[in-house]
């Protein structure tokens, strides 16, 4: 996987659980096929939308094989790494490697709040012990750490690290990630409220998460807007920001989860300490995601779109 691989929409792929608490593959490959059919361009697996925090480091592995066997040729599976130790965070990306992922999204160390000198050292750690992609997670919203500028600066020394998840929640940060590194870094929409206008900004691409129950909404959104066709985009965004604010939640993995089961491409279980949406809580959600369904828009032709990915 190459830079320039790094384009377009990579879904945050949920886990699907059965009944019983193991993985429900046959549900998962029938969300790769929704995916697939939309039009996406890579996939995250074993993400924090994935439930990783919960699975075991033999479940992402399957989690990997599945979707490379089940993909189209030349479509990325990326993994995702979120742990407490240097030392783990380097045997997974290894194992990784060696059964074929493409890619590797990193996020900062889990439950140390490290330093800039720290956090530096863990990115470039884990991304000179393989030859994969990397993507930089920079969310400090919810993990506490945040990437600064200065310290992209040595991380754009590091040969593999070719993409950045975009998450301060910040816009403007699109535009000084471009103002001072140029096309040096891939940069990604990773808050779902905010793909149209980071993507009008000249992002690259997104992360999404309801993106998992509504694949097609998502990729529309983006070929319209790269084709600067910015009406029809703003259309179906306006119906979609209802359904992309459950993203923006503490549970927004059931919130997601109850989307895609609404839509017969995933199941409501989540793996505890989770528990499914219950009373009034699911009622809200669903009542939100009945009238997205009930109001969906008529899509124009976005895949046969050429896109214009110049920023004026």
């Amino acid at each position: 996987m190459n830079k320039e691989a790094w384009s377009g929409i990579f879904p945050a792929l949920v886990t699907p659980f059965k009944s019983d608490d193991t993985i429900d593959f046959e549900l998962f490959g029938k969300n790769l096929e929704a995916q697939v059919e939309a039009g996406i361009t890579g996939v995250i697996v074993g993400g924090s939308l994935g439930e990783a925090s919960t699975l075991t480091r033999a479940e992402k592995m399957e989690l990997v094989k599945y979707a490379k066997q089940a993909l189209p040729a030349g479509l990325p599976v990326v993994l995702g790494i979120a742990e407490q130790s240097t030392a783990e965070a380097i045997s997974i990306a290894k194992e990784a490697e060696s059964i074929g992922a493409d890619g590797l999204m990193i996020l900062p160390p889990m439950r140390y709040k490290a330093d800039d000198d720290e956090t530096v050292n863990w990115f470039k750690t884990i991304a000179g012990s393989v030859s994969l992609s990397i993507m930089i997670y920079n969310n400090p919203y919810d993990y506490k750490i945040e990437v600064t500028l200065a310290m992209f600066e040595e991380l754009a020394k590091v040969p593999n690290v070719h993409a950045i998840k975009e998450s301060t929640r910040d816009v403007s940060n699109v535009t000084r990630l471009f103002n001072k590194f140029g096309d040096r870094f891939r940069v990604f929409c990773g808050v779902d409220t905010l793909i149209m206008e980071e993507v009008m900004l000249g992002a690259d691409g997104v992360i999404g998460g309801l993106v998992d129950a509504f694949p097609k909404e998502t990729v529309a959104i983006f070929n319209l807007v790269k084709a600067g066709q910015y009406k029809e985009a703003l259309a179906i965004y306006r119906w979609y920001l209802p359904l992309l604010e459950l993203d923006i939640h503490p549970k927004l993995v059931q919130n997601i989860k109850l989307a895609a089961a609404k839509m017969g491409i995933g199941s409501e279980f989540v793996r505890a300490p989770r528990l499914p949406l219950q009373g009034a809580e699911r009622e809200k959600v669903l009542a939100i995601i009945d009238q997205a369904i009930a109001t969906q828009p008529e899509l124009p032709d976005y895949l046969n779109l050429t896109a214009d990915t110049s920023v004026a």
